[in-house]
Formats: structure tokens, C-alpha cells, sequence
């Protein structure tokens, strides 16, 4: 007759209970001396032992080896009928086990009461009653057994098992002082390929390290789903287990995968997500399950790009990924991490994952790269620095932009600016340009004078302008430009930078003299205005043009960097 591994190699004693050393312990001690408590509460993940050590402490208690003195043994034998039958799970006078999810209602519980008053069949014998599921009892369940669990009957030990114990404490507070509560760690990937490796052994089947690693990943902390996944990998075939077999058998994806959508987004290959997402979906990948997978490995390559370690990973995968180290960087790893988790409940919820996930991978080939602080700070000096009379050769390197947004339907195109000349010497050298100034032709042509800025080395001066516009041309060539929201940090910044936007405006036109700046006249508090509804976005541009009133160096970063409030 076939018994399944987890079956088979479930635990006789306390000892040979993984990784819960200290839940065994304290029971082994309470055995050894005579106090066993009424009631335990066992908490924890799935497949981490806890039904088993339930098991184990009612094998304990109720063993027919027991010295004949009344002394108390702390290891059951594992062998007597008894123990026997205890650890099978069949019938037995004193050891019940109920499914709480089954028999949750309030006649359920009250029968168990009844039961429980009934003495043990023997006077060196114990009634324990293992409960599982039990967040599944309904609040009137708790309550019917609220009494019994505070004065229960001589040598009766009631034993729940959860795991979701918040749902008891919201259900039935009372209850948890009157249980001692144990809480299960999760296994680690370690203990669970050591447990893997001992089962091998012992069946005397061989198995690559990497299909015992891949299997202890899938476990994922359950030492029961280790074994139950070895069961399905053995259906599979006969022979020696290898990756492959394993990954064929559990429908793994290939950690080669994960790589080479790596490899995507560090190449900034944005169009090639779309073939390769559909290659695994053609294939029948879980995307789902490619996601946690692909959040692992970012996961285990920021870890080793900050100088960590990567337990869980293979050889092969921590090689390529050592590899790659130059071309992933830390700032952009976490930016990724952030962006998977905050997808993944969306995502399980979703009619359209392929699409979400698609989505995803082709904001990461398309993420701009983090920008150092020293640089913006570089940056806003050189946009600065234009009103004290300094060259612009002279000048700290600006801030690299890589893009500058502009007015719709406008181009950009260089000027013709020497940027190894002083702005003032740039200016009177410069041939004059046949298009007269006047505001209509400056308007439409606002983008270029923007360029000519980037192209002289000024970003951070035409990222000032780029929240104004020209609203008026004198004769005497005065250009009045206009901040629309108000921001004095901008307005200082032009007033510096005068005379570059004078010159900016010279490889265009001619006649210009002077550059004026001021607020928007409908930002000056305009008392016939109408009042505006107040939403949520309202509320986000208020906070970020306090912030900007605040601090400067943070306004003008978010004009650079293109940052956005997120709460």
C-alpha cells in the first residue's frame, strides 16, 4: 500500500520536529514535571508541525511505556499501540481530533463539552482533544466552550490549532488567556532541503543540489508541501531527479527566464517584453507565480549588489547575476521591488494579468535611471551661478537632461551658441537675426528659446521657464514673461539669468533689450475669481506648491527630476 512521503516521515517525537525547538522544549519540560496546562493554542503557517507536535504531545502523554513509578518520560516511544495508533490518526478511547471547519457551530461545541466531562480510560491516561482549522468556531462555538476552557475536568487537555489566530482574538478574545499560545516559525529553505535530503536517503533515491534547492523554494516554508511535491516529482518518472524533472513536474519557470527578462530591462528593450510575456503565456507559465518569481531574483540581486547574501539562490543563477552587477543598479532594483508590490494585490484580482504584467516590465525598460543628489545639487549651482558675471565654461557641469518637456506643436532646435564664451561676449558677437521680436512670434516660438537654454549648458534655467510664458513685448524690446503657479525661487532664477535668455532670444529675433519676470496675474489673488471645487487632485497641486514655497532646492528638483507626490 502506497504512503505518501509527508505521511511516512511525519515525526514520532519531539526531537525530530524541525526548526520548532522551542515549542517541543517547553512541552518536553511540562511533561518531564508534571505541568501540562488545559489548553494550548499552536500557531503558524501552513506545514510547519503543528497538528504533529499535537500529536506528539498526546502521544506523550497517553504512551503504554510509561514507567510503572509514575515518573513522567518527555519522549514518547513511538512503537506501543498507542502510539501507534495516535500518530496514524485512527480512533482512540482518549486522543479525538476535530475539523473545526466541519464542526464549527455552537451544537458542535457543545458537544465536545459534554464529552470532555467523561473521565480518560485509564487513571494514568490523558483526554486530549486536538481541534484543527479552529478559527473556523463561530463566535457562539467559543463561547459554549468559554467556561469548560477556564475549569476543565482533571487530566483533559484541549489542543487548537490555527492559522489565523487574529481571527480568534476578534472572534473570541476571552479564550486567549486562557490558552498558553505557541507560535510556529516559518522553515527556512536550509532546514527544508536538509529534511529533503535525509528522506532521500532513507528512500535511497539520488537528486541533483539544484532539484532539491528548486524543491525546498517551492515549499515555500511548509515542510508537509516539500514532501507532498516530491511525491508528485517522483510520479513523474523514474531515474535520477534533476532540475529539468523537477521544474517539468511542478511547472517551474526556468531561473533563466527571470534572467533574461533582466537582461531586458537593463538594455532597455521595451519591445521585446511583448514577445516574451507571450511566449510564457503560450506556454501555460502561472504569471502570477512569474511575478513572485521575478520579484525573488530582483529581491536576491539588490541583495548582492549592496554586499548580502542570496541563500536561496542557485550557482548558476548567483553567477549570472554577479555578471550583470554593473548594469543593475541598487536605486533601481528597489524602484522595481516597490512597483511589483504594490501591483501583486491588483494583480491577483485582475481579468487582465497579461496585460498588467506587460505593463509592468515595459515601465522598467522604460524607467529613467536615478540621479544622484551631488548632481542636482551640481545642477541648480550652474543654473544659478549665471548672475554673478561667471563664464560658462567656468561653471560646474550641469545636470545631464534628457529630455525637456515642451509647449505642444513646438520644436527645438540648437542654437547657434558658442558655450566657451562668456553669455555677454556670446551676445555681442552674435549675428543679428532678420525676424523682428513681437509677441506673437515669440509665443509660438517659446520651445526654441527653451532649447537654445538646454543647448548653452542652462537646463536648469529653462526648466524655470518652463511653467511661463511671454505675455508682453514693449517697443523698447522689454519681454515681460509670466510664472503660472507663482514660484519666487524661478523668478530669482530668471532675474539672474537675464541676459542668457536674452541671448537664447537673440538666435531667433532681434530688438530684445530686457527680460522681466513676474507672477501671473491670475495667481495674484484675483477676488472676482470663481472658487473652484476642491478634489482630490486640487489638494495634491495645494501641498506640492507649499513645498515648493518651502524649500527651493526641492522645487527645482522636482521641475528636473519630474518627481511626483505620492502621498
Amino acid at each position: 500500500m502506497f504512503i505518501s512521503l509527508a505521511r511516512k516521515y511525519r515525526p514520532k517525537k519531539f526531537a525530530d520536529v524541525a526548526v520548532q525547538s522551542h515549542v517541543s522544549s517547553t512541552l518536553k519540560g511540562a511533561i518531564a514535571r508534571g505541568r501540562v496546562a488545559h489548553g494550548y493554542l499552536m500557531c503558524g503557517p501552513r506545514g510547519v508541525g503543528k497538528t504533529t507536535l499535537a500529536r506528539v504531545l498526546a502521544m506523550a502523554l497517553n504512551c503504554d511505556r510509561r514507567s510503572e513509578n509514575g515518573s513522567r518520560e518527555d519522549e514518547p516511544c513511538g512503537e506501543c499501540q498507542s502510539c501507534t495508533r495516535i500518530w496514524s490518526g485512527s480512533a482512540s478511547l482518549d486522543v479525538i481530533e476535530i475539523d473545526a471547519a466541519s464542526n464549527r457551530g455552537v451544537d458542535d461545541a457543545r458537544e465536545l463539552r459534554e464529552r470532555a466531562m467523561y473521565a480518560p480510560s485509564s487513571d494514568e491516561r490523558y483526554k486530549v482533544y486536538i481541534v484543527d482549522e479552529a478559527h473556523m468556531l463561530t463566535r457562539e462555538a467559543w463561547n459554549a466552550l468559554l467556561k469548560i476552557l477556564e475549569e476543565p475536568p482533571p487530566r483533559v487537555v484541549f489542543v487548537f490549532a490555527t492559522t489565523e489566530p487574529q481571527k480568534i482574538a476578534q472572534a473570541a478574545a476571552p479564550v486567549l488567556s486562557r490558552l498558553q499560545r505557541f507560535d510556529f516559525k516559518r522553515i527556512g529553505t536550509a532546514d527544508v532541503r536538509a529534511r529533503l535530503t535525509a528522506v532521500f536517503s532513507a528512500e535511497k533515491l539520488e537528486a541533483d543540489d539544484d532539484a532539491l534547492a528548486m524543491l525546498a523554494r517551492a515549499a515555500d516554508g511548509s515542510m508537509r508541501d516539500a514532501l507532498s511535491l516530491t511525491d508528485q516529482v517522483l510520479a513523474l518518472g523514474d531515474g535520477k531527479i534533476t532540475a529539468e524533472r523537477v521544474r517539468d513536474a511542478l511547472g517551474l519557470v526556468a531561473e533563466d527566464e527571470y534572467i533574461g527578462m533582466l537582461d531586458i530591462i537593463a538594455d532597455r528593450r521595451a519591445g521585446d517584453v511583448f514577445t516574451n510575456v507571450a511566449r510564457l503565456a503560450d506556454a501555460g507559465v502561472d504569471l502570477g507565480s512569474f511575478i513572485s518569481g521575478l520579484a525573488d531574483m530582483i529581491r536576491a540581486a539588490l541583495a548582492l549588489q549592496l554586499g548580502g547574501e542570496a541563500p536561496d539562490l542557485s550557482a548558476h543563477a548567483k553567477r549570472s547575476l554577479e555578471e550583470r552587477k554593473t548594469r543593475l543598479e541598487a536605486g533601481n532594483l528597489l524602484r522595481m521591488l516597490t512597483a511589483i508590490g504594490e501591483l501583486e494585490p491588483r494583480f491577483r484580482r485582475s481579468g487582465q494579468q497579461q496585460l498588467l504584467l506587460e505593463t509592468l516590465l515595459v515601465r522598467f525598460a522604460l524607467m529613467d535611471r536615478t540621479v544622484s543628489l551631488e548632481d542636482v545639487l551640481q545642477g541648480l549651482n550652474a543654473g544659478g551661478s549665471g548672475g554673478q558675471g561667471s563664464s560658462v565654461s567656468s561653471a560646474p557641469a550641469p545636470l545631464e537632461v534628457t529630455s525637456v518637456r515642451q509647449t505642444p506643436g513646438l520644436r527645438v532646435a540648437p542654437p547657434p551658441v558658442d558655450a566657451s564664451m562668456p553669455v555677454a561676449e556670446s551676445r555681442r558677437g552674435a549675428v543679428p537675426s532678420p525676424i523682428p521680436v513681437d509677441l506673437n512670434n515669440l509665443v509660438e516660438r517659446w520651445g526654441d528659446v527653451l532649447g537654445a537654454l538646454v543647448a548653452s549648458g542652462r537646463a536648469v534655467l529653462a526648466t524655470a521657464l518652463e511653467n511661463s510664458l511671454p505675455t508682453a513685448v514693449s517697443r523698447q524690446g522689454v519681454v515681460t514673461i509670466e510664472l503660472d503657479p507663482p514660484n519666487d525661487f524661478h523668478e530669482k532664477a530668471i532675474a539672474a539669468g537675464s541676459r542668457e535668455i536674452l541671448a537664447a532670444i537673440d538666435t531667433i529675433f532681434s530688438g530684445a533689450t530686457k527680460v522681466l519676470a513676474r507672477p501671473a496675474a491670475t495667481s495674484r489673488g484675483d477676488a472676482t475669481a470663481a472658487p473652484k471645487r476642491l478634489t482630490e487632485e486640487a489638494v495634491k497641486v495645494e501641498r506640492i506648491a507649499n513645498l515648493r514655497k518651502r524649500d527651493p532646492t526641492l522645487s527645482a528638483a522636482i521641475d528636473t527630476l519630474d518627481l511626483e507626490l505620492l502621498d
